[in-house]
């Protein structure tokens, strides 16, 4: 868990004065039970230590016949401010005596936010005083308090007993965890919840806009996959810390009575999905990617059912109950296999199975009543579900860090091919392919004050070198004559080599035909000194042929015809020689 999580759940623990209460003991009707004293030096108490309940299977029980049989109230066997899973109603039970210093003002809290319904009944010598509805089934402005739990404002006369008696009605897990505070203390604890549910619910938002944006700039499936399951995620805190009455679904009981649902089969779905494309490739099962998609579809078919209340909540708890953990037990061979063979992504998804298991076997126990309901166990899902969402979060973002080292190889590899197609693999010059794309670019541009000369050079006494010195000497030469052809031309000239002891030289931005004809002779004269290879020394001499561009043609094909023609006339003239084939000249 991230250092910051740790700090702020350690000032929690600073800020949160819950006090055991310091109880005296009563008989009622031949059972024996404590009682809360309330004293207003100890702001806050738990109530638990003083609860006793009764069962009511069929529901009907009023108060007054629950006052007539006391002897049924007996002590909880489950663990603190549990009860358990129940399908019955249940009275509760707690005797109160207010301290003759207390100036009688109390909150009674009750800090679990799906309940669906709980009388609260207030009696002074077995005689009703003060009757009260809470519950996420009433509408949130109708709450005696407007907070996330369920709190109630009771006015106790000093130094007199009283007793509650809690009805509580709940078709999930019967989680209770009662208190009562001085209206200083209840806000400072709320305050305190309000502010971690504000961070964590803000922590989800922001990862769930990132990855929505991730999923619209990029076009990867897998940031929206995540956010499918961040988004069942997010809405299970929402309704299980009262977040989603208090402000995002307020006075809307249908969100209540379905959100717990919706938001689990969401998550399964989003789980299903995640897991099949993080977990792609060679170690996964031939029919992995069917039974995973397939998984998702059956999850939405059942959302769709339980939206539409063609099935309750007992079918959709037993179908996330069965399908809830398959995506992970489905995707750990193949995290296993990665793990083994070195990739992190296999290591954090094992990771974040480990803390998903242990977090929900907590919460499991709390549903069940074997593991008491306090502040680390009830927000343990919650810290898990957080640290997981973080863990895939980092491997979206090694994703992304994959697909981003792909597409630079693929554009090197496309670079790659593109200059071994269009370079002379000798001398690193364009070839045929490279210069006519470079001459179409540039004829447009081409104009009687801009000037594009095209020169065709062909060696002269090249072949006789290559002859008597053999082919590795003809090489190094024509990599000598690149070079010089280089060294007498402007950086943004441009030589190729179009095969053989064939070159042609661009030359754009020439201001009039004598600085092109001037171009050239410099170029013939280049080659007046002798070339000093490793091995020898040799002597070449060049023939040119040039055209202008606008002046002699306004294509390519023209323009290199053009050049070529002249250049082969004064081969026939005697070499070593500068020639321009005019557009009035024709083609031969």
């Amino acid at each position: 868990m991230p250092a910051y999580f740790i700090a702020i759940l350690m000032a929690w623990s600073l800020t949160t004065n819950t006090f055991a209460a310091e109880p005296t003991t009563m008989v009622l009707a031949g059972t024996t039970q404590k009682t809360l004293v309330l004293r207003d030096i100890n702001p806050t108490i738990d109530a638990w230590s003083a609860v006793n309940m009764m069962s009511d299977p069929k529901g009907t029980l009023n108060l007054e016949q629950v006052i007539a049989d006391q002897s049924q109230f007996t002590q909880p066997k489950t663990s603190s401010d549990t009860l358990g899973l129940r399908k019955d109603v249940v009275w509760i039970r707690i005797p109160l005596a207010v301290s003759s210093a207390s100036d009688g003002l109390w909150v009674l809290d009750i800090d679990y936010a799906v309940l669906n319904k709980i009388d609260v009944y207030l009696t002074q010598n077995n005689q009703q005083v003060q009757h009260s509805l809470l519950g996420n089934m009433q509408a949130y402005s109708k709450r005696p308090i407007t907070s996330r739990s369920h709190a109630l404002g009771l006015k106790l006369k000093p130094n007199t007993d009283y007793t509650l008696y809690l009805r509580v009605k709940t078709v999930g897990a019967m989680i209770v965890p009662i208190s009562l505070s001085k209206p200083s203390s209840f806000h400072s604890r709320a305050l305190n919840e309000q502010m971690l549910q504000g961070l964590m619910t803000g922590l989800a938002l922001c990862l769930l806009m990132y990855s929505l944006a991730q999923w619209f700039s990029l076009g990867e499936h897998l940031f929206l996959k995540y956010a499918i399951l961040l988004t069942g995620s997010l809405m299970f805190s929402l309704l299980q810390f009262g977040v989603g009455a208090q402000y995002v679904w307020t006075d809307n009981v249908w969100m209540e009575l379905h959100a717990g649902g919706l938001s689990a089969l969401i998550a399964a779905c989003g789980s299903f999905l995640f897991i099949e494309q993080a977990l792609a490739g060679r170690d996964r099962h031939r029919y992995f990617g069917v039974m995973m998609k397939g998984g998702a579809c059956l999850t939405m078919v059942f959302a769709a059912l339980y939206s539409f209340d063609m099935i309750d909540i007992h079918i959709v708890t037993a179908i996330i109950s069965t399908l809830g953990m398959t995506p992970a037990l489905m995707g750990m061979p193949g995290a296993i296999a990665r793990a083994r063979r070195g990739d992190t992504v296999g290591g954090y998804f094992l990771s974040a199975w480990v803390v998903y298991f242990v977090t929900t076997a907590i919460l499991i126990g709390v549903i069940k009543g074997s593991i008491p309901a306090n502040f680390w166990t009830l927000h343990s899902f919650q810290f898990g579900a957080t640290f997981d969402m973080l863990v895939f979060m980092r491997v979206l973002g090694l994703r992304t860090k994959a697909m981003h080292t792909e597409a630079q190889i693929a554009t090197r590899e496309r670079d790659t091919l593109h200059s071994m197609a269009h370079t002379d693999p000798l001398t690193g010059l364009p070839n045929r392919r490279g210069l006519n794309t470079t001459l179409t670019n540039l004829l447009p541009h081409a104009s009687p004050e801009n000037i594009l000369a095209v020169y065709m050079l062909d060696l002269d006494g090249f072949k006789q070198v290559n002859d008597r010195y053999g082919h590795d000497i003809g090489d190094e030469l024509l990599v000598a004559v690149a070079q010089r052809l280089q060294a007498n031309l402007r950086s943004v000239d441009l030589v190729s080599r179009l095969g053989g002891d064939e070159f042609v030289v661009m030359s754009m931005g020439v201001n009039n035909v004598q600085q092109a004809h001037d171009l050239g002779k410099k170029l013939l004269d280049a080659f007046s000194a002798p070339f000093k290879l490793r091995e020898q020394i040799c002597s070449v001499g060049l023939t040119i042929g040039y055209a202008l561009a606008p002046q002699d043609g306004h294509d390519a094909i023209s323009l290199l015809k053009r050049a070529d023609a002249a250049m082969y006339s004064g081969k026939q003239s005697g070499k070593h020689c500068l020639r321009r084939g005019e557009a009035s000249e024709g083609l031969t």
